[in-house]
C-alpha cells in the first residue's frame, strides 16, 4: 500500500492495514514498542549527538505520560485497541447522559438528531488516541516537507480529544467543531488533494480526499448552526447564504461520488467505498451496497439543488448508519480486537454523524434563504 493512501493526519482512521503492519514490523525488529526505535534512531542520526530541545521534549512527554497509558492495557489486549475502546466508551456515556435531557424537545425521526453529534464525537476521540498509541507509524506517513513530526502528531491528536469531549458535553462545542473542519479541511488540500492528483486514476484516492471533505461539512454545518440563523441586514443576506450552503456542498459531493461507486463496485463496503471487499457471509450485502448507491445519489442531488435537504440528509445519515449495523458491527464482532475493524466501524460512524450534523441545521438554513 502506498503510503499517501493513509496520510497520517489526513487519515482519521489511522491504523489501517498499512498501519498494522509497520507495527508489527519495529515490533519484530526491535523488540520493543515501535516509537522507542524512531527515537533512538532520530538521536543517533543527530550531529554530534546532540538532541534538539524539541525532541527531548517530546521524549520525555513519551516516557512519562505514553509509556504508562501504554503498558496500563490489560486482559493482553494490544494497547492501541484497549485505548480505542476505553475512548469510545467514555464518549458514548458522556454523550449518552447529554443526550437524554434533550430528547424531549424532539419529535419522531427527529429524536435521532442529538445523536448525531455524539456519532461524530465518539470516532473524535477514538481516532485521536491512535495519535498516542502508535506515534511513531503515523509520523513516519507525515509528509517530508512538514518539519517536527512527532510533535504534531500529539497536536493532533490531542486536539481530536478535546474536540470530542467539547461536541459531546457542549461545551464550546461551535468552536471546537469549527477547528475540526478546518484541520479537515487542511489535510484535503495539503495531503490529500496532492496525493490524488498523484494518482488521478486511484479512485480510493479520491474516495478518502472526498471523505475529509465530507467530515470538514458536518464539522462546519454544526459549527455555522447559530451563526447561519441569526438575522442579518438585507445587503448580508445573499453572503449568509453561500456560506451557510458551504457545508451542504462539503457532504453533497463525496455522496454523489460514493453513489456511483456502489453501484460500479458493489462487492466493496458500503458507506465510504474504501478498499476492502464486503465479507461474503454478511447477508444481502450486493443488496445493501445497491441501495445505499442510490440513497447516496439521491440525497447528493437533492444537496447540490437545495431541495428537501432536511429530509435527504436525514434518510442518508440513517442509511449510513444501516451499514454501520449490518455491515461494520457484524464485521467488528468477528474480530473484536482487529485494529482494522475498529478503524472501520468508527469511520463510517462518524461519516453517518457528519451527515446528522448537517440535515440537523437544514431547516435553519432553509430558514436563512426565506428571509
Amino acid at each position: 500500500m502506498i503510503a499517501g493512501l493513509y496520510t497520517p493526519l489526513a487519515h482519521p482512521g489511522l491504523l489501517s492495514v498499512v498501519a498494522t503492519r509497520l507495527v508489527d514490523e519495529h515490533r519484530s525488529q526491535s523488540g520493543c514498542l515501535p516509537w522507542l526505535g524512531t527515537l533512538e534512531c532520530r538521536h543517533s542520526n543527530s550531529p554530534g549527538g546532540e538532541r534538539p530541545a524539541l525532541q527531548i521534549q517530546l521524549c520525555c512527554f513519551q516516557q512519562l505520560v505514553v509509556v504508562p497509558a501504554l503498558v496500563s492495557a490489560p486482559f493482553g489486549m494490544p494497547a492501541i485497541t484497549f485505548w480505542m475502546y476505553v475512548c469510545a466508551s467514555l464518549l458514548f456515556i458522556i454523550g449518552l447522559i447529554k443526550i437524554f435531557g434533550e430528547l424531549s424537545q424532539e419529535h419522531g425521526v427527529d429524536k435521532i438528531m442529538p445523536f448525531g453529534r455524539m456519532f461524530f464525537a465518539i470516532p473524535m476521540a477514538v481516532f485521536g488516541s491512535e495519535h498516542f498509541t502508535i506515534t511513531a507509524d503515523i509520523a513516519s506517513l507525515v509528509p517530508r516537507w512538514i518539519p517536527a513530526h512527532t510533535f504534531w502528531v500529539y497536536l493532533v491528536g490531542a486536539g481530536f480529544i478535546c474536540a470530542a469531549l467539547s461536541i459531546a458535553v457542549r461545551v464550546q462545542a461551535r468552536l471546537a467543531a469549527a477547528l475540526v473542519g478546518m484541520t479537515m479541511l487542511i489535510f484535503v488540500f495539503v495531503m490529500d488533494l496532492p496525493a490524488t492528483l498523484a494518482n488521478p486514476g486511484n479512485r480510493f484516492f479520491w474516495a478518502l480526499a472526498l471523505r475529509q471533505l465530507a467530515f470538514s461539512g458536518g464539522a462546519f454545518a454544526f459549527a455555522m448552526s447559530p451563526w447561519s440563523t441569526r438575522p442579518r441586514p438585507p445587503s448580508r443576506a445573499q453572503l449568509t447564504k453561500a456560506l451557510a450552503a458551504i457545508p451542504r456542498f462539503f457532504v453533497a459531493i463525496p455522496s454523489l461520488f460514493y453513489g456511483v461507486e456502489h453501484l460500479l463496485h458493489p462487492e466493496y463496503v458500503p458507506g465510504i467505498p474504501l478498499q476492502k471487499l464486503t465479507p461474503e457471509w454478511i447477508p444481502g450485502r450486493i443488496f445493501l451496497s445497491y441501495f445505499v448507491g442510490v440513497i447516496l445519489i439521491l440525497a447528493g442531488v437533492c444537496l447540490l439543488v437545495n431541495k428537501k435537504t432536511r429530509m435527504a440528509a436525514t434518510a442518508l445519515g440513517l442509511t449510513i448508519l444501516l451499514t454501520v449495523l449490518w455491515i461494520y458491527l457484524p464485521m467488528l464482532l468477528a474480530a473484536p480486537t482487529d485494529v482494522v475493524a475498529l478503524n472501520y466501524f468508527f469511520d463510517t460512524l462518524l461519516f453517518s454523524g457528519a451527515i446528522l450534523l448537517l440535515a440537523n441545521t437544514m431547516d435553519k438554513e432553509t430558514a436563512v434563504a426565506r428571509t
